[in-house]
């Protein structure tokens, strides 16, 4: 079916694959969101099951932060061969259908109770999640001709479905978890994603015309991630920095543990792929642009290790610490992560129209400078969970409105990254590697994932009062120095941004899907 014929098939002047893709993912990360609401209040929860949620795991606050960590990182990750799988193998339509299908059994697993199935689902949903998460963005985008200027608007009804399935997972998960106990939690989560690959399913037929496998040809323009790493060997320089990489990738493995070492040698072939595209890029523009684009993860590293409190220490916080009665009820601590949610609908529209307007009268408002005062924005956050932990020192508990406050702070920064981040990529990645450096975008996202975990875990020896204030001052400092440096990094965009001028493309930029 050509394009044409499909885009007629439309719904308020979208073409209806987008609602399929948009209910598909609503239910997707309605699981995921779900799940990781849950996981670390489980694998806490006591073996005694001395509560209404029945039976938990019983570990200690580390290990279940450790294995979050692990948890959230591998599930963006996992991004990278999922996309990889797609554009050698499936075609992006089949990846996010089995995607669906393994996160359906991974959900399923997770009902029984016994140890091997919570590690096996576990599994199940990385992968599933890997070959899904990646894929389906890109599905949205080929429902459109090149040029159509309805676009945007489908991203940013897109983007809205990516929070509506975080804020009804949030909201229904943990009452769900208070009557009926924590594997029927994990049985809701699973249920929503055969909701979802039922509804996928159904919308093939709107859906012909994009996600289509596409053989390779030969074009000597098509990416060969073989040829490149075979390049290495030619490349002393880089050979020998790769060397050093895998010499503490086997330090990691037995200092550490088996889980770093493979972290590391995965981290180092990335490096190793990413330097050699550093050297086959033909201008020093395109070399410039690149090396920006890598240090701005950097910033996508910190904030999200940040911010990902929210599903490990923040949630135990909540759980353990703070006062959650309001007007006689108990509110269940899974609820207080869909005020991220929540506030991103509200508020999503309000800070794209602040930076559209900011750049129309000429005032700093490039991605970078965005980016940076997201990182100081979402830490000022945490000093209301300082505020907390010293109320919770002096009385024994803490009010539920500074969890509300920082929420709110949290949220307004990553309204200032996030989607930012993913635009900033479009921009300064190379056309060939365009797909390949979102990939690299979603690892860093998964690294701050891992460090979030780290960092909790260091809770118990230090206390939440001082990781919470060493994360306010790590973050305002870290963001303080890039906006130091601003001048110097926008001239090595070598005008990038400079073309953008218009209302209309701002808030693109502002809508553009984001992750989380």
């Amino acid at each position: 079916m050509s394009n044409t014929a499909t885009n007629k098939k439309e719904l308020f002047g979208q073409p209806i694959g987008l609602y399929i893709l948009f209910l598909t993912e609503m239910w997707e990360r309605f699981s995921y969101y779900g799940m990781r609401a849950l996981l670390v209040l489980y694998m806490t929860a006591s073996t005694l099951g001395d509560d209404a949620r029945g039976l938990g795991l019983g570990w200690t606050r580390k290990e279940a932060l450790a294995l979050y960590g692990w948890y959230t990182m591998l599930v963006y990750v996992a991004s990278i061969p999922g996309g990889m799988i797609a554009d050698k193998l499936l075609g992006q339509k089949k990846s996010v259908l089995l995607g669906a299908i393994t996160l359906c059994i991974g959900h399923g697993v997770l009902i029984m109770t016994d140890i091997w199935a919570f590690y096996t689902g576990l599994g199940l949903v990385i992968v599933g999640v890997g070959l899904l998460k990646p894929n389906i963005s890109s599905m949205v985008g080929g429902l459109y001709k090149e040029g159509d200027i309805r676009r945007d608007k489908g991203f940013s009804i897109f983007y809205i479905g990516i929070n509506l399935g975080s804020l009804l997972a949030t909201m229904v998960v943990g009452l769900v978890v208070a009557k009926w106990g924590w594997h029927a939690g994990f049985g809701l989560a699973g249920i929503v994603m055969v909701l979802g690959l039922i509804n996928y399913i159904y919308g093939q037929k709107y859906l012909t015309h994009v996600g289509n496998f596409t053989p390779s040809t030969g074009d000597k323009n098509e990416i060969s991630y073989g040829q490149l790493y075979s390049k290495l060997f030619k490349s002393p320089k880089q050979l020998i920095f790769v060397g050093v990489l895998i010499a503490f990738s086997v330090l990691g493995w037995y200092k550490l543990e088996w889980g770093f070492g493979l972290l590391f040698v995965f981290l180092t072939a990335i490096t190793a792929l990413l330097m050699m595209i550093y050297k086959e890029l033909e201008t020093q523009v395109f070399k410039d642009r690149f090396l920006v684009l890598l240090l701005s993860f950097i910033m996508v590293i910190i904030f999200w290790g940040a911010f990902e409190q929210a599903g490990g220490l923040m949630n135990l916080y909540t759980e353990s610490n703070t006062d959650r009665n309001l007007f006689g009820w108990q509110v269940p601590t899974v609820m207080f992560q869909s005020l991220n949610a929540g506030f991103i609908i509200l508020f999503a529209t309000v800070i794209a129209g602040f930076w559209a307007k900011r750049k129309l009268k000429g005032k700093e408002a490039s991605s970078l400078f965005k980016m940076a005062l997201g990182i100081i924005i979402m830490g000022f956050g945490f000093l209301f969970m300082v505020f907390a932990a010293m109320e919770f020192e002096k009385s024994g508990s803490s009010s539920m409105i500074w969890l509300v406050l920082a929420y709110f702070f949290h949220t307004i920064g990553e309204l200032c990254i996030s989607p930012v981040a993913l635009s900033f990529i479009t921009k300064l990645a190379p056309v060939k590697y365009a797909s390949l450096m979102m990939g690299v975008y979603f690892a860093a996202t998964g690294l701050g994932n891992k460090v979030a975990g780290i960092i909790g875990e260091s809770a118990s020896d230090f206390g939440e009062l001082t990781i919470f204030s060493g994360i306010l001052i790590f973050t305002v400092v870290i963001g303080g120095l890039f906006i130091l440096i601003l001048k110097p990094l926008k001239r090595l965009t070598h005008g990038a941004e400079e073309k953008e001028r218009d209302l209309k493309n701002e808030e693109a930029e502002g809508f553009e899907l984001a992750d989380n």
